[in-house]
């Protein structure tokens, strides 16, 4: 079969591999689609821990082919969104019901063959089942779905409650979607690409700042802001020093930050730890999806969530390499790799 892999730091192509076999608790899936997420160029330029040589990819769905001899409640057929991250169920941190803090956590696509292929082998208990009418597209956002709503149960946002979310990728666009649902009166969105302040007032939020043409945090939360004073949770989604570090000063006293993106292994920022002593600041740190796979999937397939204004483009198998070997173009949102043309 063919799968993008991850030969070295800095070293990706398609290369032919044998096709996969389930174990006894596996399940074969064939891949539908798989999203190309901000993590996967951090990989390529080693600025995120894995393990090549390795097939990248851990947004996937796809369709059942095989099953394992010990399988139970799965069948041939059945469409399936695939949570990549496996814990071991034995260390301090999953007993403790930490399982993302895992001592031994292994993830699909990052320390083990991954969705950028065109078949997957993952264990059962990692499958949640999809509707078998649901666009495949659809399926490969579960995943990323999944840490956002790790990330909204972070922040406890409260019906009425004011929010920023910064930065405008995929991850900032569908927490201002959650940020909706869970009843924020206030949902202000900074990012500097003016398609995706035009797309996130679409989905949901009440308003959107521009940085690159004012200070958002005076926009924000000065006294002439939109909020003055602050507001109760920052959720930030960009990855970036310059937001993380906004993040802080846009809280109000008393307030919540929650750290979604993802930074450059290594990378560091500013910040005065006597303001968020004085201001009794909460920041949190949001990593991947614990028990929230389950809750994504089942809202996705419910339509809460719109997801098709989300997708920039899909591509086939081939041109995966060079998709995740370049930054996102301006305005692109989401890439999906369709390795079967489905």
């Amino acid at each position: 079969m063919r799968a993008v892999r991850l030969e070295a730091i800095g070293s990706i192509a398609l290369r032919e591999v044998a096709k996969p076999s389930p174990g006894p608790e596996d399940v074969l899936v064939r891949i539908e689609a798989c999203g190309v997420c901000g993590t996967d160029r951090h990989l390529l330029h080693g600025e995120f821990p894995s393990k090549p040589p390795v097939t990248l990819g851990h947004e996937f769905c796809g369709i059942v082919e095989a099953v394992g001899d010990a399988v139970a409640d799965i069948s041939v057929g059945d469409r399936v969104t695939g949570d990549p991250n496996i814990s071991c169920g034995r260390c301090s941190h999953c007993r403790a019901g930490r399982v993302n803090l895992c001592s031994n956590l292994r993830a699909i696509g990052i320390h083990r063959d991954g969705g950028f292929a065109d078949y997957v082998v993952m264990p059962q208990s990692q499958a949640f089942f999809l509707p078998a009418d649901l666009k495949p597209t659809h399926g490969a956002f579960c995943e990323p779905l999944a840490c956002c709503l790790h990330g909204v149960d972070l922040a406890g946002i409260k019906p009425g409650a004011s929010v920023a979310v910064l930065g405008g990728g995929v991850i900032g666009l569908l927490v201002v979607q959650l940020a909706k649902l869970a009843g924020a009166a206030t949902i202000i969105l900074s990012t500097r690409q003016a398609s995706r302040r035009a797309l996130a007032e679409e989905l949901g939020a009440t308003a959107t700042v521009d940085p690159s043409a004012i200070d958002p945090i005076e926009a924000i939360a000065g006294p002439a802001g939109l909020v003055p004073g602050g507001v109760d949770v920052v959720l930030e989604c960009a990855g970036v020093p310059d937001t993380v570090e906004q993040s802080m000063r846009l809280a109000k006293a008393g307030g919540t930050v929650v750290i979604v993106g993802v930074m450059p292994q290594g990378q560091k920022v500013a910040f005065e730890p006597f303001d968020v002593l004085f201001r009794e600041l909460k920041v949190l740190g949001s990593f991947i999806n614990p028990f929230t796979h389950r809750r994504a999937a089942e809202l996705v397939a419910s339509g809460a969530i719109e997801i098709d204004k989300l997708i920039s483009k899909q591509v086939p198998l081939e041109e995966a390499p060079r998709v995740i070997s370049n930054p996102a173009a301006p305005g692109e949102v989401k890439v999906l790799v369709v390795p079967n043309n489905s």
